[in-house]
């Protein structure tokens, strides 16, 4: 008989799966087409959160109704996505073009991506101050219903509804479309996709620009959900990076499977050996992954996903 306690720690931890899973889409979204990883992409979260904090402050908003609280969370969502996408695409255009076209060494993209990382979230701290900010109350009616006891909140609903809506979305985008043609090609052979007349430029643009928005999106959840602050993005961006190995790095559909297991597996060791174990077992599952599945779970890049 499975106790009630177990569902009241897996609930939470699908919705921070979730959360994970954006995030490291990024983080697999990148690598997938630049094979670098953009350590930078913790602080496109963090500013995402912080867009939509801003904006929201400045909305008065006590005791919303049903109706007010939904436009307050596409404003949020919409604030955090265009401040990720923004934050991201400037990243490409000053932090990693200029040694794409000097085809300077891998180990530059490295210290240039840890540099960004280290010069936005000092910005942030700089202009937003270092003390934790709580986001504002969006909804009046915290519990939606219980499943086998435990109770299932609004928040965690849209978290998980969220997620998987974009992720569905990015894979439709990836695999259906001509961007995504675009960004498989780049992925597998940029040379030859550029000689096939594929704009490399502008489909690297873009993929930030994706991944961004995601980022964003997952900064405003993540806060709604904790304390928005210079720093915020340091753990999440971790450990979904973590997931996006687990899943398979460069791999769409593993990040999601990668992040969904690391946020369960952080719940699940937080109730049974307490908060400090939270992330030590998410790293030791990345370990065991990794012992049988050196490439990860799915274990295949981008350009060969479809």
């Amino acid at each position: 008989m499975i106790s009630s306690e177990f569902w009241d720690y897996l609930i939470p931890g699908i919705a921070l799966g979730a959360l994970y899973a954006v995030i490291a889409i990024g983080y697999t979204l990148v690598y997938g087409v630049l094979q670098l990883i953009n350590f930078a992409h913790s602080e496109v979260f963090m500013m995402g959160a912080f867009a939509s904090l801003l904006v929201l402050t400045g909305i008065d908003a006590s005791h919303p109704s049903a109706a007010m609280s939904v436009l307050l969370v596409a404003v949020g969502m919409l604030a955090a996505a265009s401040a990720g996408a923004g934050t991201a695409f400037a990243l490409e255009k000053v932090a990693y073009r200029p040694l794409r076209r000097r085809n300077a060494p891998r180990l530059a993209f490295l210290i240039s991506a840890i540099g960004a990382s280290f010069f936005l979230q000092n910005l942030a701290g700089k202009m937003f101050g270092h003390d934790s900010k709580s986001m504002p109350e969006l909804f009046r009616n915290k519990k939606v219903f219980s499943v086998f006891g435990a109770q299932v909140t609004v928040l965690q609903l849209l978290i998980l509804g969220t997620a998987v809506a974009m992720m569905l979305a990015l894979d439709l985008l990836v695999n259906r479309t001509k961007m995504g043609a675009g960004i498989r090609a780049v992925a597998q052979d940029a040379e030859t996709a550029s000689l096939m007349g594929v704009d490399i430029d502008r489909v690297v643009s873009r993929t930030f620009l994706v991944g961004g928005f995601m980022g964003g999106v997952a900064g405003f959840l993540f806060g709604m959900n904790s304390q928005v602050v210079f720093t915020m993005g340091f753990a999440p961006g971790i450990t979904a990076f973590a997931a996006a190995v687990v899943g398979g790095i460069g791999n769409i559909r593993g990040a999601m499977i990668g992040g969904m297991l690391l946020g369960i597996v952080e719940s699940f060791s937080s109730w049974q050996l307490g908060e400090e174990w939270r992330y030590v077992s998410a790293f030791a599952a990345l370990v065991l992954v990794l012992m049988f599945r050196p490439t990860g779970i799915l274990g295949e890049r981008l350009g060969r996903s479809a």
